[in-house]
Parts: structure tokens; C-alpha cells; sequence
């Protein structure tokens, strides 16, 4: 099993190159220097002048391809995603391709991130749609040498020749020769600015299943997480926090707490105060023993049992405009039929399976840092800030992330981890309870949404307006990219602006809400609370138009390429569930449909409703066009995942706020979806060439709650018009 290992010194990219001559020589090649810029502005859209992803490249003589992986493994498969990428265009078995963790260093930039406020990180589902394109044209060039050095070994010329399987072969006489054999003569050629990639309808192992790398280490307990890391000499830290936001530590006393067998220190940090001991166990005791008074000025108004309020109170406000076609206010004053509804979502937390954790060793000329971080980046920005030191002088080691969903792309835990370590000179894992975790976290905003619409005498919609109040997630994360004219945060309208449906007359507006609440991103970001409020909506102008709620759809994405895509999952899941056959006596059935993240989902879900006002999901039947993918089975996997996910929040999640605190503090008053009573789920994949899309946001979480809701709609008669669903009394019809 080819594990994730950091490189050996990573401090620079001279210790890498050392390191390659270590194993024996062969072609080592930096892909920042290949033609990736261009295939990657054409591929993904980003702008051409954006830096391309930088990546390491190096074939040993024995013919073993290494390649240096800059994204993170949090499940999602994106190691084995892009080693398959790897495999596929240098012509290698994928038993041939080994991972290293990449150094923390402009050449691994992930292209989505690029840019002089970005960095190496994973978020947004770009692993695939954002990294693989580069990779793909860089191996491509890669190729095209070794073959080249390969004709040259045989004798023959270039065009009698073919990569195959790790090798060269010579067509006409079956005469072949390694990678490995001519890979220091590869290492001497010029690599073509123009290399071609395979084209998808040539894939020998893209779209096919292969097993994941992490798999067996995973299922042997072998895979190392975070939270696993074990050095010399290593302590245990646990922090003691404000429970109000905004709250400040005002005194404390430590005396009680030193009396602890195991503990070591007590150290004041930005975050609170962290108590330092030999085990976790003696730290909790430790943390347990303080005696401290906080000074805390809670806003009785960002409780949530005050927040419709004080939704309501900002939406009177003018907000920032996200969207303005044609002039929504006069269509909406001259409609046939008018609606209007308010919806609203609850905090959530991402509550990851592994707490936030890092472990730092700080010293006077030396950082190193093993985190399960999804943006390492920002870990070496907080290690600089804090202990003064240069970049290559700082060590990020990335370990396997127990589930991430955005939480990880903060990095507060390693500040903690990092400030406590240079407090006490040795080094320090920084761990969080699971109380801590749901506590202190970033959670997805609360959010409130007044919509309009009206519809012609043919039942179309002639006019949309939507007006939303919440928090921005960029406020803490990149405050520069905010809009700086306007203020807008497009995360926030994510799902809302972008709708493909025809809307004549659209207006899209968004009430920034400043919360001392902390938020951040939550899976599929704004489009997981958007798509709700949008695909509900429409579903309650389908009924007032007395029309099916999946031909109501249809008829409204016709006109433009993407919304004809759209068209064609949603047309894909409705026929795999059935849609024009009835359900099962006393099911019915709910679909919903969306662009998120360039990809296409549709989903149907087929709900009964007991007369005590129980709801059952029974089957979800989901469809995604993604275009093409590397392993079908791990597309189908984030899609389970998420439709389960979106699920467990949608039915009963949701983080309350009471006198400026986080009211829950673990599972048993954060109810997450147990895998007892799960619905069915079909999942359909949309066969394509196109260039790859977004896999985790949009393949489960963004359509669940809305068809969901649709289908309970009609079993009850009842809207849904707030998450979770549990705080609605149902009494079936």
C-alpha cells in the first residue's frame, strides 16, 4: 500500500532535489515551468494570467512515477483521483504511481486559490475540475520525451513508437524499453509547449473503477490522522475558551490547575488560556481545575429565538444587488398570479468526525506542523506570523483529515497548537473535545428570505424577486474578496443569483448580517440553504400554476446550453424513479434541480408522512453531470455521502444560540443522521467528454432538502419553510 509521506526535509526544493538523487537518479521535472497556463484557462475558465498549478514529477529507474500531491485527503478520493489522472496520460499502471505530500510552495498553488491572496489548499471541489487539468497537459509533455528517449534507445524513429504500461514499445517489432531505462536521457530533451492529452473517449482508466489508495490502511486502522501524531517528547494541550462570542478572558487562576498530577503549564494564548500536561487526560483535569471570570457582553439579538427579528428588522434595509434583469418590480405589479414566502435555515456545524486538532514544535530557528489542514497556506501564514520566522524555515506535514466540509480551511487550531508550543518550548498536539468542537467552530450562517414571484396566464414565470439576510463567510477568511464597491458576497447568494431557470424579470438581493456569531463554509457553501429556498419556491409556483412540478421545470430550462443541461439530469433522475408511474400507496414524491459549482444535479425523493407527522425518506433517486470523472465509484460515494449529509441537516441539525453561546455540546442534543433508517439511494451518472466539474458540493447535499420538502408537500399539503424540518408540527392531510 503506497501511503502519503512528507518528503524527506521538505524545507526547501533543494532538500527534494537531494532526495531524488538519494533513489537513483532518473527525470525529475518541476510541471510549473510546462504549458499548463493555457489548457488551464481553457479547461476550468480561470483567468489566463492566473499562476498555474506548480506539481513535482519524478521516475526513478525503476520505473516507479512519484508524484508530489498537493491537495488534501479528507474522504472525498482525491489522492487516488489524481493518481489515476497521473496514470492514465504518462501510460502507467496505477500500482506504479506513488504519492508525496507536497511542500508548502507557490508551484503547488491550487489554481482555484491562485492568485496573490491564494494558496495551496482544498475546498470548492477543485481537486479534480481545478488540478487534474494542468497535471493532465504537464504528464502529457512528460510522455512525449520518454517516447522520444525511447526511439532514440531503440534506434528507430519516434513515430514507430508508443508509450505502453510504463514503457516504450516500438510498434513494427514489439521491441520495448522502461521508463525507467531512458529517463535520464528523457531528463535531457526540451518538453514540447504543446503537448497533446488523451482524449476522454481514449481513457483506459479514467471512468473506470479503481480501488482507493487509502482504503486498505484506512479499513487496518494504519492510516495516520491528525489527531494520531505522535512525536518525541510530544505534550498535550486542551484550551479553556470564552463560551460568549466575542468574550475575553478578565482573570484567572491557575493554582488548582498546576496541582494536577501531569500538568506542565498554563499559558495565556490569543484563543484563552491552554493547559499543558503529559496526557490528554491530565490536561482535561488540569482544564477542569481553573478558576476564571470572562468578561462578556452577549446581543440578545442574535439569540435564536430573537433572530427572525432581527432578520427581519435588516431586511428593511436596502441590500447589495447580486442579480437585476429587466425590472422585476413593474412584472411583479402587472402578474396574473402573485406569491410571496419567507424562508429560513438555522446555524449548522460541520461536526467532523475527527475534532480539530495540529501539533507544533516551535523552536528558535524551526517549525513543524502535522494538521489535518485543508489549506496549507494559511497553517504557514499563521506559523509565520507567530513565531517570526521565514517560509523555509516553517515544515507543514499534512496528515488524513477525519472529514472536513470547509471547517479545516480555518486555521485557529493551528494558531492554538503553534502559540502554546512556543510558549512552552517543546512540542505540542493541540486537541479539541468533540464540546469544544461544536462550541468554538465556524458554522454555516442562519439565514432569512422573502421571495416574490408572478406567473403569466400560461403559467410561466414573469417575475422573481428574493431578498436574503445572513452573515458572510468571507468577512474572516478573505475579507479582499468581497466585493469592494458593493460589499456583495457571491458565496452568499450561491444558488440564488446563479438559477438557469428563465426569469424574465429577476432581482436578487442580500442583507449582509454582522454577527459575532463566527461562520464559514459548510458543504456546497450557499447553494446547501439557497437551493432550498429557490427549488421550494418553484415548486410552489408549479402548484399555483397547476402544473407537474417536473414539467413546471423543464419548460423553464430551454433556452441556453447550461439550463438544457440541467434539463437533461433532471429528465435522467425523474425517468430512473418512476416519475410518470405512481408511487407506492402512501409515498409521494418531491425533485428538485441546480447548477452548483458549474455541475448539474437533480434529484427525486420519494417521503411518506405518518399521521403523528414522522417523515420517511424512503428512496432518493439522484442524477449528476459532472463531466468526465476519474472513478465513477467515487463520484457515487459523494453523493451518498452528501444526500445523506444534506439529509441529517435538513431533518434535525441545527446550532442554537442562547445568551451569546453555542447551546449544544455533543451528539446527544446535535442529532447527525445514524445509518439506521437511511433511504435507498440510486445514484445516475451522466455520461460525458466534457471538461471535469464539481463532484462533493453538488452530486448529494443541495437537492435533498428541497425535494424533501417538495414531497412532503405533497403527502401533507404542508410548506416546509425552515431547516431543519423537525420544528415544524405535521399532521398529515
Amino acid at each position: 500500500m503506497n501511503e502519503v509521506q512528507p518528503a524527506a526535509d521538505p524545507l526547501d526544493r533543494r532538500s527534494f532535489l537531494k532526495l531524488g538523487a538519494a533513489v537513483g537518479g532518473g527525470l525529475m521535472l518541476c510541471l510549473s515551468g510546462l504549458p499548463a497556463r493555457d489548457a488551464l484557462a481553457a479547461m476550468t475558465g480561470t483567468p489566463s494570467q492566473a499562476t498555474p498549478l506548480g506539481a513535482w514529477l519524478r521516475i526513478g529507474r525503476d520505473g516507479v512515477v512519484t508524484f508530489m500531491m498537493s491537495q488534501s485527503e479528507m474522504g472525498q478520493g482525491s489522492h487516488t483521483g489524481l493518481a489515476m489522472v497521473v496514470a492514465e496520460e504518462l501510460e502507467v499502471p496505477l500500482s506504479h504511481v506513488r504519492l508525496e505530500q507536497a511542500p508548502v510552495t507557490a508551484e503547488y498553488f491550487n489554481p482555484r486559490y491562485a492568485g496573490a491572496n491564494g494558496g495551496q489548499g482544498t475546498g470548492g471541489s477543485s481537486s479534480i475540475s481545478q488540478v487534474a487539468p494542468p497535471i493532465r497537459t504537464a504528464c502529457a509533455a512528460v510522455r512525449e520525451v520518454l517516447v522520444s528517449a525511447g526511439a532514440a534507445a531503440l534506434g528507430v524513429a519516434g513515430s514507430e513508437c508508443k508509450a505502453d504500461a510504463g514503457e516504450v514499445l516500438h510498434i513494427p517489432s514489439g521491441r520495448r524499453v522502461t521508463y525507467g531505462q531512458v529517463a535520464d536521457a528523457a531528463a535531457r530533451l526540451p518538453l514540447a509547449a504543446n503537448a497533446a492529452v488523451k482524449s476522454p473517449k481514449d481513457f483506459k482508466l479514467l471512468g473506470r473503477f479503481a480501488p482507493r489508495r487509502d482504503l486498505e490502511a484506512k479499513v487496518r486502522g494504519q492510516a495516520k490522522y491528525g489527531i494520531d501524531t505522535d512525536v518525541p517528547g510530544m505534550l498535550t494541550a486542551l484550551v479553556l475558551r470564552c463560551p460568549v462570542f466575542g468574550g475575553k478572558l478578565k482573570r484567572f487562576d491557575a493554582t488548582a490547575a498546576l496541582r494536577e498530577p501531569g500538568v506542565v503549564r498554563v499559558v495565556e494564548i490569543s484563543a484563552g488560556l491552554a493547559v499543558v500536561a503529559r496526557s490528554f487526560w491530565q490536561a482535561r483535569k488540569g482544564r477542569d481545575a481553573l478558576q476564571v471570570q470572562w468578561e462578556a457582553s452577549p446581543d440578545p439579538r442574535w439569540d435564536s429565538e430573537n433572530l427572525r427579528a432581527t432578520f427581519e428588522a435588516l431586511a428593511e434595509q436596502e441590500g447589495v444587488v447580486a442579480r437585476n434583469d429587466g425590472d422585476a418590480a413593474a412584472a411583479l405589479a402587472t402578474g396574473t398570479t402573485k406569491l410571496e414566502a419567507v424562508y429560513e435555515s438555522q446555524y449548522l456545524d460541520t461536526a467532523c468526525m475527527e475534532p480539530m486538532n495540529t501539533t507544533a514544535h516551535v523552536t528558535r530557528d524551526r517549525c513543524e506542523i502535522w494538521s489535518p489542514t485543508q489549506f496549507q497556506s494559511r497553517a504557514l501564514s499563521v506559523a509565520q506570523r507567530i513565531t517570526g520566522l521565514p517560509a523555509e524555515r516553517i515544515v507543514i506535514h499534512t496528515t488524513y483529515l477525519g472529514g472536513g466540509f470547509g471547517r479545516r480551511f480555518y486555521h485557529d487550531f493551528v494558531e492554538e497548537a503553534v502559540e502554546t508550543s512556543k510558549a512552552v518550548g517543546a512540542p505540542v498536539k493541540l486537541v479539541r473535545t468533540r464540546e469544544d468542537d461544536l462550541r468554538h467552530s465556524f458554522y454555516r450562517p442562519a439565514s432569512w428570505n422573502r421571495l416574490e414571484a408572478a406567473l403569466d396566464a400560461e403559467g410561466r414565470i414573469t417575475a422573481w424577486r428574493h431578498k436574503a439576510a445572513s452573515s458572510s463567510i468571507l468577512k474572516i477568511l478573505w475579507p479582499e474578496r468581497v466585493n469592494a464597491q458593493t460589499g456583495l458576497d457571491g458565496t452568499a447568494t450561491q444558488g440564488a443569483s446563479n438559477l438557469l431557470y428563465e426569469l424574465p424579470h429577476c432581482r436578487v438581493e442580500w442583507v449582509r448580517a454582522d454577527s459575532p456569531v463566527p461562520v464559514g463554509i459548510w458543504r456546497s457553501v450557499g447553494d446547501s440553504q439557497n437551493a432550498f429556498v429557490t427549488q421550494c419556491f418553484i415548486d410552489e409556483l408549479a402548484f399555483a400554476a397547476k402544473q407537474d412540478p417536473l414539467q413546471f421545470r423543464l419548460k423553464h430550462l430551454t433556452k441556453t446550453p447550461q439550463a438544457q443541461r440541467l434539463a437533461a439530469v433532471l429528465r435522467l433522475a425523474a425517468e430512473r424513479a418512476g416519475w410518470e408511474r405512481p408511487p407506492a400507496p402512501g409515498v409521494f414524491r418531491g425533485c428538485a434541480a441546480v447548477q452548483c459549482y458549474g455541475a448539474y444535479a437533480a434529484q427525486v425523493a420519494e417521503v411518506s408522512v405518518s399521521p403523528e407527522g414522522e417523515i420517511k425518506v424512503h428512496r432518493v433517486v439522484a442524477a449528476l453531470d459532472c463531466g468526465w470523472v476519474t472513478s465513477p465509484d467515487l463520484v457515487r460515494q459523494q453523493a451518498e455521502g452528501g444526500i445523506v449529509q444534506g439529509l441529517s441537516a435538513a431533518m434535525g441539525e441545527a446550532i442554537t444560540i442562547k445568551g451569546g453561546a453555542v447551546e449544544q455540546s455533543n451528539f446527544h442534543d446535535y442529532p447527525m443522521a445514524r445509518l439506521v433508517g437511511q433511504p435507498k439511494i440510486e445514484f445516475h451518472l451522466m455520461p460525458s467528454e466534457q471538461p471535469p466539474l464539481s463532484v462533493g458540493e453538488p452530486a448529494g447535499t443541495p437537492c435533498i432538502a428541497p425535494a424533501v420538502a417538495n414531497a412532503v408537500f405533497a403527502a401533507t399539503g404542508v410548506r416546509m419553510r425552515s431547516m431543519p424540518f423537525s420544528r415544524h408540527s405535521l399532521k398529515k392531510a
